[in-house]
Parts: structure tokens; sequence; C-alpha cells
């Protein structure tokens, strides 16, 4: 028996990349959603969140959510 390690590290990489651009995009998201809108006769703040912040958010929650099945079909499919 052997082992090909090349396509061991390749697996390795790959699943590294994606791990941390899931949990990164996961983060962007929690972030985008966590904002709260500006109060009503308060001083506009220079980054103050909007809808903007939560439309992120929810592109942000659907990319991990289609990355997720995506895996998952792999998964099943083989």
């Amino acid at each position: 028996m052997t082992i090909d390690w090349t396509a061991l590290g390749q697996v390795f990489g790959v699943t590294l990349v994606v791990t941390v651009g899931i949990v990164g995009l996961f983060t962007v998201g929690i972030v985008g959603a966590s904002r709260k809108p500006a109060q009503e006769g308060a001083a506009v703040a220079v980054a103050a969140p909007g809808t903007g912040a939560r439309a992120g958010a929810v592109a942000a929650f659907a990319l991990c959510a289609v990355a997720v099945t995506y895996g998952i079909y792999l998964i099943v499919a083989a």
C-alpha cells in the first residue's frame, strides 16, 4: 500500500483554504447582522450601518449555505 503524498497535500490545502474562507464569510455575516441602525435624532456616525449591512449579512449567510449544501452533495453523490 502506498500513499500518494501529492494528492494528500492537495486535499489538505484545498480543505484548509475552503474552511478558512467559509468561517471568514460566516464571521462577516455575523458582524453585518449584529450592526444596529442609527437611532432617530442621534448624530450620524461616520460608518452608520443600514440596509447595506443587513443585505451583506444575508448574502454572506446565503453563500455559506450554498457552500455547505454543495459539500453535502459531493459527499452523498459519491
